[in-house]
């Protein structure tokens, strides 16, 4: 018999001497020397004696030994050689396998049999040891030399068909598979092979797991799961396998859901779910501390956690309570991993329905259990983890498995989650809404009205059948998964639950519809069964009315996410929006009107999700419901709503999503070819047609005729706005229609525009819109329009002053009698004639500019066409036009230069005789500007007209943006209008009219740059927001330079009004991308500005911090520290130092930074005795400690330790300057008192001895007497205050005790030290005073 063999740790150990009788290699052959030829004859050998010979014939010596030489240079072989040497290992381990397997069935007492078991033992292990071998060798050599072993391959399979190692490689594993799934018990001896061989088995089938392209083969990867799987459960391997699993999960994140199948296969095939209970015990004893420094471990754990509750969910169940105190761990992703585990559970492990009673309420109570934690999870201090619940509970909705009790309060969870901080939690709040709106059990149709409506239906029927049952509420019908209950009410309630289920359906199926339609006088309608069954269907339509309640609540959070920066935020919204329409919530459509001003996002992904919305939700298949879906938006949008729908128009037009047939149906419509359309629509289509000219020039030429005679005909009576419509679609016209126009019905055209201008009959709302349009529209038509405009505002004027006879012209007038004027004309009439004249100018001014625009035009075209002419005569042989050469001469000489000049002073003249050219009686606008000037500097007559001086002050700033010599005449009139006017209107459109004269005249302006920014105090919320938005304009478009005004756009971060305050960041956020960020140069100035304002400190601090958080650049914030650190210098006052210190904590340090303040510590150790000032200090130290290296981290805590040091003595030296100087004050104090009182004592005596001579002297002193007390009043009083010696002395020990006890804190100022001095000397005259007294009284005794 041959000796045992035995797994070596190493392949070539088989190569040593062993002392112990175990099969080892003895004459191993170097096949390396041997040429081809001789190597195939060698393997040939070997492989007819393995298949002639006995399967045991692997264990003779020579066999063995050139077998192991074989498989040890595996890589030397050729191909057709491994191909043979495999099948030979291969198949007779093959035919082993039934061999080993019948010895069971062979009778114990035959002897030959049993003593031919170690032979099988010994075959079997070592067919097992070699074919494991050629596996790893060869996938170790297509692992180093993958590149050029792919191209060998290739090579080879052509030459060679023998050999395919990937079939080969399964084949194998296969077989080893299947050897483990046979009776070992009788080869080895015992129910489990030895340690020996299981330890080989698994260690190499463990490291083959750690090739993620041997894993891509599913019938290796199968093989490798069931060796795994049979040797941890069938032959109870479990620890050391359970070890190595866990350590490939933290190693591979390739092999996580391998390992999954590894455990979940081994259950379902043995039914032991040892290695998974293992698995999941050994995981729930590891220390949380560990997965939060293991990240990549974490999260690989809790894909296999999650994988293994997918696929083994009741086992899961019985074991989550090892892993639920891991919820409480640090590591984010293992609870991101639990949460997921819980998911799975209530979906899956909680579907047995042939389970008994008492098995039934246990499991309902761990689902319950489950479902709490699964709620309170969404409160999660992790933003990951509250997006995961979120996305959790998703996924419950879409499998059905969220009870409809259970509905309303996830509803809630996840609309109170659309206000969370975190965008990704916000993404997953309102994708679990579309999926919750999307699976909800209620029905198509989500309506307030109609749920109410049919609950009460219900109701009714309900207290029919049980008048006992109060109508208020039944939910406690509907069946919940966290409601706690005694097991067999439990049960009951699951139960009900499909009768719910069952009920829902005729309630979204067939009652809705009939609610919408007002039909609900059909009784069989009510009849829905029995009282239970009511009973339930009014739960669940309350439970119905709830949801769509929650949902229609949502609205308002909906639009303010439409507004968000974030691009998932916006398209999530929009998206979930959508579905609410589709489901009809209240409050929808609204909502989604609001989303067309995103059309103007930067981002490309809000514009494409703005445009899809607007397809899906307006642009139907029929033509007719199109357009009457897009005039709809057009009549009830306000003007950025119709600019956005312009926009989003134009666009369908040109790629073709709104069709010919959609524009031909807005014909009908606004022709009234449709019945029922009234002006409105008819107006709302010529608004989308106009929208659709400006892609398509020629969608209005073809209507010219409809548009004149609906437009300024009897409908423009019926809607005034109809008329200003026509005007906008005029304009849109192109170049031939407007040459149609003017041939067919010109004068009938501007004669209706002169009529609606002249007269009074369109409301004072609309007039103004219609005629600013309607002089537009002459100023682009007209052939000559400075002709027809000048007769309209003659026709205006003379409508105004009618009644004024005489041929003198009623503007030609004085000052004084202004208010005679005004009391024989209209106010009305005069604010028309104002606007009329101011926007004729206005639109003359844009004429010449468009004229002059034209001459340059044509000009450059002329020039280009003589280059290419010149250029094509340059290849001729002749040359017959002259004109080329004159042209070049004459730019040689400057003459195209000189004319171009010539053009500009030509245009700044005419541009001059609009206003100016009044002064010598050539201009009718001119003529008018005296009027308006005296008009509007009329303080008291404004006053009493508010209305009038809006109209004034519009034509007064629109004359001054035209000419500079007006503009600087009356820009104090106009800054003092602005700042004490008392209408906010006017003063609102007076600040935007400053925006316009800074952008045409900015050298005027600039001088009044401070009185600009003092419109962002005024105390009107709209003017402010004017200011906010003129200065934004100016300074971001670089037509104002930032001065030192800057602060009181930055207190403008912190309005009252938030919509202000998102404006100022507006600007504050586009500012810090221009240059190098031109917020870094202002922030000190800033500071020091905001510092000396009343400005509370909290909005100090928020303005601060928004204003430093814009700064981005590491350099720019280290140098801030310097610049912060220098500004202490100088400032003695502690509310700067505050400021300073605080503005310092919210930099951004680096060590660079932290370094900067190290070095400037002399510049601000005096602030360090303020707390305030060291808290800040504080907070920057453990900054820096955070992002420190070791050796700079002992810097750091050394800087501490000096603040901390420079602190306690600079508040000590504080507090014993205050002290000393509080003694010094009570001092001073204490001996003026006794001053005060020795005083007192000694008038009184001298009062007494006055009193005794004069007792010896009878009447004669009385007059004298009675002269003295007269004037020495004084005196008299500071007798009468002796009485209150007894006072003065118990202050005077209080105070003297005190001063012993402690120092008082408060500071106080006075008691000099002169005064000390003085109280001194009298205490000395006193006691010699005292001294006399004493001696007289002797004498007297």
């Amino acid at each position: 018999m041959a000796s045992a063999f035995i797994f070596p740790p190493k392949y070539r150990d088989l190569e040593a001497n062993c002392d112990d009788d175990r099969l080892s290699v003895q004459t191993p052959v170097d096949i390396s020397c041997f040429r081809p030829s001789e190597l195939e004859e060698f393997v040939k050998g070997v492989s007819f004696d393995l298949s002639d010979k006995e399967l045991f014939c692997v264990e003779e010596q020579e066999v063995f030994d050139r077998v192991y030489s074989l498989v040890r240079d595996f890589s030397l072989i050729t191909p057709s050689c491994k191909f043979n040497l495999v099948e030979s290992l291969r198949s007779n381990l093959s035919v082993l396998l039934p061999n080993v397997d019948s010895l069971w069935r062979t009778s114990k007492d035959d002897t030959p049999v049993l003593d031919r078991v170690p032979s099988h033992r010994n075959a079997f292990k070592i067919y097992t040891f070699f074919l494991l071998h050629i596996v790893l060798a060869e996938e170790s050599k297509q692992n180093s030399n993958n590149n050029s072993k792919v191209a060998a391959s290739g090579r080879k399979k052509h030459s060679t068909h023998s050999w395919n190692w990937e079939s080969q490689r399964g084949r194998i594993v296969n077989l080893i598979a299947n050897s483990l799934e046979i009776n070992l018990g009788l080869l080895f001896g015992s129910t489990d092979p030895d340690e020996n061989y299981l330890s080989f088995i698994v260690k190499n089938t463990f490291s083959m797991f750690e090739n993620a392209g041997l894993l891509k083969d599913m019938n290796t990867k199968d093989s490798l799961c069931r060796i795994i799987g049979t040797c941890a459960t069938k032959y109870h391997y479990t620890a050391q396998s359970c070890a190595s699993i866990l350590h490939l999960i933290h190693k591979c994140d390739f092999a996580v859901t391998h390992m999954a199948e590894i455990v979940s296969g081994a259950e379902k095939k043995y039914a032991d779910g040892s290695l998974a209970v293992a698995l999941i015990r050994e995981i729930g004893r590891t220390n949380p501390k560990d997965y939060a420094r293991d990240t990549v471990g974490a999260e690989n754990i809790g894909r296999f956690l999650v994988e293994l509750a997918d696929q083994l969910p009741k086992l899961m169940s019985t074991n989550i309570g090892i892993l639920i105190p891991h919820l409480g761990g640090e590591s984010y992703k293992i609870r991101n991993a639990l949460v997921g585990v819980l998911g799975k559970l209530v979906a899956k492990a909680f579907q047995d329905v042939n389970s008994e009673v008492s098995s039934k309420s246990v499991r309902l109570r761990t689902k319950q259990a489950m479902i709490g934690i699964l709620l309170e999870r969404c409160r999660d201090v992790s933003a990951y983890t509250r997006s995961r619940v979120l996305q959790v509970w998703a996924e419950l909705c879409e499998e059905h498995a969220v009870s409809i009790g259970l509905w309303n309060e996830v509803a809630a969870i996840a609309a109170g989650r659309l206000e969370d901080k975190s965008t990704i939690v916000r993404k997953s709040a309102l994708h679990l809404l579309i999926m919750m709106l999307q699976h909800n059990p209620f029905g198509p149709q989500l309506r307030i009205a109609s749920f109410e409506a049919t609950l009460e239906k219900y109701k009714e029927r309900l207290q029919e059948l049980d008048p006992a049952v109060p109508t208020e509420s039944v939910l406690d019908g509907i069946p919940s998964d966290t409601d706690a209950g005694e097991a067999d009410g439990e049960v009951d309630h699951v139960n009900a639950e499909g009768e719910v289920d069952i009920q829902q359906e005729s309630v979204s199926d067939s009652c809705l519809p009939h609610v919408e339609d007002g039909n609900m006088q059909d009784p069989s309608v009510l009849d829905v069964g029995n009282l239970e069954q009511t009973r339930a269907l009014v739960a669940s339509l309350e439970a119905g009315l709830s949801f769509s309640k929650c949902i229609s609540a949502t609205m308002p959070t909906l639009v303010q996410l439409m507004a968000s920066s974030s691009a998932t935020d916006v398209e999530n919204t929009i998206l979930l929006l959508m579905r609410c329409r589709q489901f009809q919530i209240d409050g929808s459509e609204a909502c989604l009107r609001k989303m067309l001003p995103l059309v103007f996002s930067q981002d490309k992904s809000i514009y494409e999700a703005v445009e899809s919305a607007f397809i899906a939700i307006y642009i139907m298949k029929s033509p007719t419901e199109t357009a009457k879906n897009l005039l709809s938006l057009a009549v009830d949008s306000s003007i950025g709503d119709l600019a956005a729908l312009e926009l989003i128009v134009d666009a369908l037009v040109s790629k073709g999503d709104i069709s010919n047939s959609m524009i031909s149906a807005l014909w009908d419509f606004f022709s009234f070819n449709v019945s029922g359309v009234t002006a409105e629509q008819s107006r709302g289509a010529l608004s989308v047609l106009c929208m659709a000219a400006k892609s398509s020039t020629g969608v209005l030429g073809s209507h010219l005729q409809d548009i004149i005679d609906i437009g300024f005909g009897r409908w423009a009576k019926e809607d005034p706005l109809l008329a200003r419509t026509a005007c906008l679609a005029l304009q849109r016209l192109s170049e031939n229609d407007k040459e149609k126009l003017l041939s067919n019905s010109g004068g009938r055209v501007f004669g209706s525009l002169q009529s609606l201008i002249v007269s009074f009959w369109l409301p004072e709302s609309i007039w103004y819109s219609f005629a600013d349009k309607a002089i537009t529209t002459i100023y682009s038509i007209h052939p000559i329009p400075e002709v027809f405009a000048a007769n309209v505002v003659k026709r205006s004027l003379l409508s105004v002053f009618d009644s004024s006879g005489g041929d003198e012209s009623p503007i030609d007038t004085d000052f004084g009698i202004l208010n005679n004027i005004l009391s024989t004309v209209q106010v009305a009439k005069l604010s028309r004639y104002l606007f009329v004249i101011s926007h004729v100018a206005l639109n003359q001014l844009v004429y010449i500019e468009s004229c002059v625009r034209k001459i340059q035009k044509q000009k450059a075209k002329r020039g280009k066409s003589g280059y290419n002419s010149e250029n094509f005569q340059s290849d001729c042989t002749e040359v017959t036009e002259p004109p080329m050469k004159e042209n070049s001469i004459n730019a040689e000489l400057g003459l195209a230069a000189s004319e171009d000049a010539a053009l500009d002073l030509l245009a700044e003249k005419t541009e001059k005789e609009i206003i100016s050219g009044g002064s010598v009686g050539q201009c009718l606008i001119g003529h008018c500007t005296p009027f308006l000037s005296k008009l509007c500097r009329n303080f008291v007559l404004m006053q009493k007209y508010p209305d009038l001086q809006a109209s004034g002050m519009l034509a007064l700033c629109r004359f001054m943006a035209i000419d500079s010599d007006f503009c600087e005449a009356n820009l104090q009139l106009l800054f003092t209008v602005v700042e004490s006017a008392p209408s906010e209107t006017v003063r609102s459109n007076c600040t935007i009219a400053l925006g316009d004269l800074a952008v045409r005249f900015p050298n005027v302006l600039e001088p009044w740059t401070e009185n600009m920014y003092a419109r962002l105090r005024d105390p009107s919320t709209s003017v402010r927001k004017n200011a906010v938005l003129v200065l934004s304009h100016l300074i971001l478009n670089d037509m104002m330079k930032v001065k030192g005004y800057i602060n009181e756009m930055a207190m403008r971060l912190e309005d009252a009004d938030e919509r202000i305050s998102s404006l100022a960041k507006l600007f504050f956020h586009e500012l810090s991308k221009k240059g190098s960020n031109p917020i870094y140069n202002l922030l000190p100035d800033i500071l020091s500005r905001l510092s000396n304002q009343n400005l509370g400190k909290e909005a100090f601090c928020n303005i601060m911090q928004f204003l430093i958080s814009s700064i981005k650049k590491d350099k720019q914030m280290e140098a801030l520290v310097e610049k912060l650190c220098n500004r202490f210098n100088g400032v003695t006052d502690i509310k700067q130092w505050e400021c300073i210190s605080y503005c310092l904590s919210q930099l951004t340090f680096t060590e660079k930074g932290i370094r900067k303040l190290m070095e400037s510590l002399k510049t601000y150790e005096r602030a360090l005795s303020e707390d305030s000032v060291m808290e800040h200090f504080k907070n920057i130290i453990s900054k820096g400690k955070k992002f420190a290296k070791p050796e700079f981290k002992s810097c750091i805590e050394e800087f501490e330790e000096k603040l901390n040091k420079f602190h306690m003595e600079k508040k000590e030296q504080e507090m014993t300057a205050r002290n000393a100087q509080v003694h010094q004050q009570k001092v001073g104090c204490l001996e003026g008192l006794i001053v005060d009182k020795d005083n007192a004592e000694r008038d009184a005596e001298g009062d007494g001895s006055q009193d005794e001579a004069a007792s010896e002297i009878t009447d004669p002193s009385k007059e004298e007497g009675s002269t003295l007390s007269s004037g020495n009043e004084p005196e008299a009083k500071a007798a009468e205050s002796e009485g209150n010696s007894g006072a003065f002395s118990e202050l005077i020990e209080s105070e003297i005790s005190d001063m012993k006890v402690e120092s008082p804190k408060i500071s106080r100022k006075g008691a000099s030290r002169s005064k000390a001095k003085s109280g001194g000397v009298l205490m000395k005259n006193r006691k010699d005073d005292a001294s006399a007294k004493s001696k007289i009284r002797a004498k007297r005794r």
